[in-house]
């Protein structure tokens, strides 16, 4: 009897943890205006996809793209993009009991344009990538979030094959292994993914290794990249081609597999294609196109990483560039930056498809989002 008295006192204290914590919504914008609203939270209703605002913070100019700490305290953001000479990253403090977002810091991000942020697991480390330089900064975390000095920088310039896309590198993202324990760099000015071991102990924790990089097939434009959580996979979406490469992972080497398109074979030029995530299952990957599609490409995902289409879904806007899929794997949110607009979809977790619910939110040039539940 006491047995069975602790197993349903686990139980309970388990499952009151899990409805204690509430789903975040965190929305940033090319606001250009400090005046402007910069960075959004909402709170998303898990059971109708509802978006409720929570708070806002002005002051912040361009907030690119957003990452946040794992305990979901700390919020982080590549500033100042897109302005000229500039370049920064900021930190801020996320309260859910009194619903504010407060400004802690900024750092210089190292080179002008930073459009891509991670933290290491330990909560110690902070990597951006700047895109207009080609280049990669860590900074040390602060206990309190804010973002200490950059510690290590290295600068790229070396390009690929296309005159005007590729005179030179460009960094788009700053992606940990699933161990956390090697850092890669999709580089769309270079067709490289660069990749460095990391070790979270050290001063200057980027450790250059033999094999630096991954070569991409030419005028490929490796953009954003993604681990399928059994880890033995590799994922990245190539902007100027259009295409997905397929990577079997280990020990920070990455093998290529299959190279499939983000698009249908009826369109053969004009891509921009953007953002990439899984289902936290690991069954579906989806893919943003953006420019004439304006779409999010669906894919399923065989026990062997490959990838084979079954259909698209319209963003419902224009201009997609960052989506997420809240953790329950639920919700997939996307946000058009020429429209405006923030768009919520329920997945179906049986056939992977989208359908529209809630009612969507506007926000002028809506740059990016991410979801945790806190």
């Amino acid at each position: 009897m006491k047995l069975k008295t602790n197993l349903f006192a686990i139980a309970f204290l388990i499952t009151s943890s899990i409805f204690s914590q509430n789903t975040y919504v965190f929305l940033g914008s090319y606001n250009r205006d400090k005046e402007a609203e910069s960075i959004l939270v909402y709170q998303l209703d898990t059971l109708n996809g509802k978006l409720s605002k929570v708070t806002s913070v002005k002051n912040i100019i361009n907030p690119s793209y957003l990452t946040l700490s794992s305990n979901g305290k700390f919020l982080y953001a590549c500033t100042d993009t897109k302005t000229p000479n500039a370049g920064s990253v900021s930190s801020f403090e996320f309260n859910p009991e009194n619903k504010s977002l407060t400004f802690l810091n900024k750092q210089g991000s190292g080179g002008e344009n930073p459009v891509y942020v991670s933290v290491h697991k330990s909560g110690k480390w902070l990597v951006n990538a700047n895109y207009t330089e080609g280049s990669v900064s860590v900074h040390p975390l602060l206990e309190n979030g804010r973002i200490d000095s950059i510690a290590q920088n290295f600068q790229y310039t070396d390009g690929s094959v296309h005159k005007e896309r590729q005179t030179r590198s460009h960094v788009h993202s700053a992606v940990f292994s699933p161990q956390n324990d090697f850092l890669f760099l999709p580089d769309l000015g270079a067709d490289k993914i660069r990749s460095y071991q990391f070790d979270e102990n050290q001063k200057q924790p980027l450790i250059e290794t033999k094999n630096p990089f991954t070569k991409t097939d030419l005028q490929a434009g490796p953009r954003h990249f993604t681990f399928h959580p059994n880890q033995k996979f590799g994922y990245c979406i190539e902007e100027m081609a259009g295409a997905i490469s397929v990577y079997q992972y280990g020990n920070g080497v990455l093998t290529k597999i299959q190279r499939i398109n983000t698009h249908p074979d009826s369109i053969t030029e004009g891509f921009e294609s953007s953002d990439i995530h899984i289902s936290p299952d690991g069954k579906f990957l989806y893919a943003t196109n953006r420019g004439k599609e304006n779409n999010i490409a669906i894919f399923t995902i065989d026990e062997n990483g490959l990838l084979k289409n079954i259909g698209y879904q319209s963003t419902l806007g224009k201009h997609p560039r960052i989506f997420a899929i809240d953790e329950s794997g639920k919700f997939l949110i996307a946000t058009n930056v020429i429209s405006g607009n923030v768009v919520v979809f329920k997945r179906n977790l049986k056939t992977g498809l989208l359908k529209k619910v809630g009612k969507e939110i506007k926000m002028e040039n809506v740059s990016c989002v991410q979801v945790k539940r806190i």
